[in-house]
């Protein structure tokens, strides 16, 4: 009998996320093949603490995405490497050993998680694991890194505005409104699953929105409106990845907030696959690819584009750690496109791992 492989999944987090990232962990649990893969939870709290939790009681109030929590009675672990060279958890009280792990699966949305971070530890630690790496995970959470490297490719982006916290007495409605007209869209530079974000019409809605989106991050960006449709698709690989084939977010809220995405249940239509003509499809993946790569992304991503009524496609943004939650667009998208969320799993799994024994290759000394 072959011996399976151990895989930690880190879920949780520090950041505004931290919910979201609760969801997807419960989801990718129930979906992983177990008869390949032995499933070792982790568990962080928005303290920052690892906790070692039991797979039937890691989630408190798991049903309510309002009230879902993660349980703290976890035993409080620590990642080290043994003087096998093997990557393990201890127990921090007792200094006992909690077993080795062959590869980690970050279930962890927004800052401290998403961004580059534990991406950076994981690879100081010389442990395989899911999704970018350090650059392309910081890169892809910066919106206003992200736009200004797309752009520099070549590739389509709306107007955008950036401000930092240390000059937000400078920013003025006037001046914004005169460049990028209305509406607006104000939001944390680095953050997802859109909060912080306020749509803005008037001037009376500005400084709210704009101290709003401070409070998350000290740096906004401010862009353009358009009268566009929301367009995603999902990208799987390494260095060739493959493009899923897009749907389409109809939000019934002013815009697709963080309770159309995950609380409330008719916050939005979700048309899979996108009533889209071939061709339009066809460009929609292609630039999908290059953004993907021009971001130096690795093992999967969600790309949000923007299509306007004239054709136009303009790349929105990327999402390193997509969600895989019950109505996340990642993996529906992979399910239409014939990939299981069993499979989709194993597939990002032995991804992670043929990277890690590629980049094993290379000299890190003379």
């Amino acid at each position: 009998m072959t011996e399976k492989i151990r895989v930690g999944i880190l879920f949780g987090g520090k950041s505004a996320e931290h919910e979201v990232a609760l969801q997807s962990a419960k989801n990718i649990v129930e979906a992983i093949d177990k008869n390949k893969y032995e499933v070792v939870l982790i568990g962080l709290d928005q303290q920052g603490r690892w906790l070692l939790s039991e797979q039937g009681s890691f989630l408190l109030n798991e049903q309510d995405p309002k009230q879902i929590s993660l349980n703290p009675a976890g035993s409080n672990v620590a990642l080290v490497i043994g003087a096998d060279g093997r990557h393990g958890l201890v127990d921090i009280n007792s200094k006992e050993p909690r077993g080795s792990l062959d590869v980690i699966f970050p279930v962890l949305h927004g800052p401290f998680g998403e961004d580059g971070t534990i991406q950076g530890l994981l690879k100081l630690m010389d442990v395989p694991f899911v999704g970018a790496s350090v650059l392309g995970s910081a890169v892809g959470m910066d919106k206003d890194v992200s736009k200004r490297l797309l752009r520099d490719a070549g590739l389509p982006v709306g107007a955008f505005l950036v401000f930092h916290k240390y000059g937000s007495g400078a920013i003025d409605f006037d001046a914004v409104q005169q460049k990028l007209g209305l509406p607006v869209f104000v939001k944390p530079a680095n953050l997802g699953s859109s909060v912080g974000i306020s749509k803005v019409h008037n001037k009376e809605q500005f400084a709210g929105a704009v101290e709003k989106a401070f409070e998350y991050d000290v740096k906004i960006i401010i862009e353009k409106g358009l009268a566009v449709r929301e367009i995603e698709c999902s990208a799987l690989g390494n260095e060739e990845p493959i493009i899923s084939f897009p749907g389409e977010i109809v939000p019934t809220h002013d815009f697709y907030s963080y309770e159309a995405k995950y609380i409330d249940e008719s916050g939005a239509a979700l048309v899979i696959p996108a009533n889209l003509p071939e061709q339009i499809v066809e460009e929609i993946q292609r630039l999908a690819r290059r953004a993907f790569q021009a971001l130096c992304c690795e093992g999967m991503a969600r790309i949000d584009v923007f299509l306007t009524e004239n054709n136009e496609i303009f790349i929105n943004e990327i999402n390193t750690i997509p969600g895989f939650t019950q109505i996340s667009m990642f993996p529906k998208l992979w399910e239409l496109s014939g990939v299981s969320q069993t499979e989709l799993i194993d597939r990002l799994l032995q991804l992670a791992i043929q990277r890690y024994e590629r980049e094993k290759k290379l000299k890190t000394i003379f």
